[in-house]
């Protein structure tokens, strides 16, 4: 039989559990309705699980970092799941080579059937290179918006990446230009990622070798690292986090291999 100081003890560990999740779900304000992430702020305000897709190309599977355990989603996952007072996942949808005309029909049957409560989706980076025209490209990623609003889903657009490649091939800046139109439209938050990358080349923040991978199209471990940080940042301000921007997120722990993207 167990003692009645065992007893004791394990009811103020079992209560001690029980005050510490009060406390941190106290943190999180009740959901705003202006919030540009409303959905994912409702679900922190009612303590339920974060199911987040990253979708889009080759920087969202992590093409150009070490391993897989060094993209932007698996780091940002290690950085929600150590600041939110509730269960983060994070699903990395990225297929490398994928332009709009891909990436909307993989929308709709395999990212929002999952029913996230948000879709970070990276775009725009592939379709200069393929010659997609921009009417269709803003067609069809306006299509996608509206689907995800539909069915509930939160939203935030990923611009592309300071790129020599890109650069290059000409006209890029045009979908860069029309993903931070179409946030504005939808009032969907946009990561500014070729701004955020000048910005970090301009401060030395991230030197260029840690920033872009040898072939210079892609990101490499530095800039994943980066990429990661801000868009925690990023959620924190729109779900309406105390603090807002001023929430850090400092580097996760050892990453771990993962397997793979199909």
């Amino acid at each position: 039989m167990l003692k009645g100081c065992d007893v004791s003890r394990g009811i103020g560990a079992v209560l001690g559990a029980v005050f510490l999740a009060i406390a941190l779900l106290a943190a999180v304000p009740a959901a705003r309705a202006d919030a540009p992430l409303r959905h994912c702020a409702g679900r922190l305000a009612a303590g339920k699980k974060l199911l987040i897709v990253a979708f889009g190309s080759s920087s969202t599977e992590g093409i150009g970092a070490s391993n897989r355990s060094h993209a932007y989603p698996e780091r940002l996952a290690r950085l929600l799941a150590a600041r939110l007072p509730v269960p983060v996942v994070v699903r990395n949808e990225g297929i490398g080579g994928q332009d709009a005309d891909n990436m909307l029909p993989r929308l709709l049957r395999q990212v929002i059937p999952q029913h996230p409560a948000l879709v970070i989706w990276q775009t725009g980076s592939n379709d200069p290179l393929r010659h997609v025209p921009i009417r269709r490209f803003i067609a069809e990623t306006r299509a996608g918006l509206v689907a995800l609003r539909a069915a509930g889903i939160d939203t935030m657009l990923m611009e592309p990446q300071v790129s020599r490649v890109l650069h290059k091939a000409g006209g890029s800046l045009a979908y860069r230009d029309a993903l931070r139109a179409l946030g504005r439209e939808y009032g969907v938050p946009v990561i500014r990622r070729y701004e955020l990358m000048r910005r970090w080349l301009a401060a030395g923040t991230v030197p260029a070798s840690a920033l872009m991978a040898p072939d210079g199209l892609h990101m490499a471990d530095g800039g994943y690292a980066a990429l990661a940080r801000e868009v925690a940042r990023e959620i924190a301000r729109d779900v309406g986090l105390p603090g807002g921007t001023g929430v850090t997120f400092v580097a996760a722990g050892p990453a771990r291999p993962m397997p793979r993207a199909r």
